[in-house]
């Protein structure tokens, strides 16, 4: 007991694993998804694998892997890790714990959007309560364009993706309106463009032939 305390207190996220269990392979992968390097442990390759697995046990954890610490505190094994990522608990307590910080999820929800942005030649992000982004969509169509809307506030993710806009440059951040693969701006951005003249050729690969 006191040797699984002691590792599980020395990095902010601690996994004890089995090289041959699925499920551990889950959660590591979980955990590096959300931008936390846990410690992880295997006990089938630890010469104290039995006595820490029965340690395990003692803790509440059943089966024994994957066993899972933040912040030197037994959250749980796999079901309970899932639990806790599906309603948006288990990222916050990695950010608390420092397993991961902002920065990094920054970098990673910005990594999202350009994801989302390569989908198609034509995104919005925007939010469902926004007239200003219904406007800029009904602009597009009018112009023969059927954008990808992705509304960040149905999104669990949504808050870390506007920051993610905002330091990309979106002043807003919503609508967010990117052309083949391109930030062009919010509403100001793309109406200035439209009186210009200018967004016509930008969309013209995507108009619609009908």
């Amino acid at each position: 007991m006191d040797r699984v305390r002691d590792l599980a207190s020395k990095k902010a996220a601690v996994i004890f694993t089995k090289s041959s269990c699925c499920m551990c392979h889950s959660i590591k992968a979980l955990f590096y998804e959300l931008g936390a390097s846990p410690a992880v442990h295997e006990l089938d390759m630890d010469a104290s694998g039995r006595e820490m697995e029965r340690a395990l046990r003692a803790l509440g954890c059943n089966p024994s892997v994957p066993a899972v610490f933040v912040g030197g505190k037994f959250i749980g094994s796999a079901k309970d890790v899932i639990s806790l990522h599906v309603d948006g608990s288990l990222k916050q307590m990695l950010i608390d714990a420092k397993a991961i910080c902002e920065f990094v999820l920054q970098i990673l929800k910005m990594d999202k959007v350009m994801r989302l942005v390569s989908e198609k030649g034509v995104v919005i992000f925007s939010k469902s309560s926004c007239c200003l982004c219904y406007a800029v969509n009904i602009l597009f169509q009018e112009l023969g364009v059927k954008p990808i809307n992705h509304e960040i506030d149905k999104d669990p993710e949504g808050r870390e993706m506007e920051r993610a806009l905002i330091r990309m440059g979106c002043n807003g951040p919503v609508p967010a309106v990117f052309i083949d693969g391109k930030l062009v701006g919010s509403t100001n951005e793309v109406m200035s463009l439209h009186l210009s003249g200018s967004l016509i050729p930008l969309l013209k690969p995507y108009r619609s032939l009908s």
